[in-house]
């Protein structure tokens, strides 16, 4: 079946079999890579990206189900001349990372929470981000760079 989407402000066609998930599509067949499959269940967070402004687990939904959708991964979240968005600016000044395999999920989710939630509290921000985890930082640092990339985005 052929898949049609818009995948970082760019058209994309994409012949897969039925039951192609959307993270297969972008990591095998548009080879954009940075979104990561960590458990197939959908628990861990690490395949996050933007569908439609929302955040979506893509290991737990198949491509066809993007049919039309305008996708945005870790990839295109940055500006086209390279300048880091504030989330992902934040993440390093707060060195809310480790070994970096949850971080681009980690990413993208606190995009959607600080878009749809841009007063959240400390407490609020644990909670949102409960669909994402991480087995190396203690959660200190990244809360503390959702705050910092939140502020950014309301400052842009």
């Amino acid at each position: 079946m052929q898949v049609q989407l818009k995948v970082n402000g760019k058209a994309q066609s994409v012949d897969v079999p039925p039951n192609t998930l959307l993270v297969q599509v972008l990591r095998e067949s548009l080879h954009l890579t940075g979104t990561h499959v960590g458990c197939d269940t959908a628990q861990c967070g690490a395949c996050t990206v933007m569908m439609n402004g929302r955040a979506v687990k893509s290991c737990n939904m198949l491509a066809a189900q993007a049919t039309g959708a305008d996708i945005t991964t870790i990839e295109g979240l940055a500006a086209a001349d390279g300048t880091m968005h504030p989330m992902q600016a934040a993440f390093k000044e707060c060195h809310g990372l480790q070994c970096g395999f949850c971080t681009t999920g980690m990413v993208m989710s606190a995009v959607d929470l600080c878009t749809h939630h841009p007063e959240a509290s400390e407490g609020e921000i644990r909670e949102l981000l409960e669909g994402n985890i991480c087995r190396c930082t203690g959660y200190q640092n990244i809360v503390k760079a959702v705050q910092m990339g939140g502020a950014g985005m309301k400052a842009a």
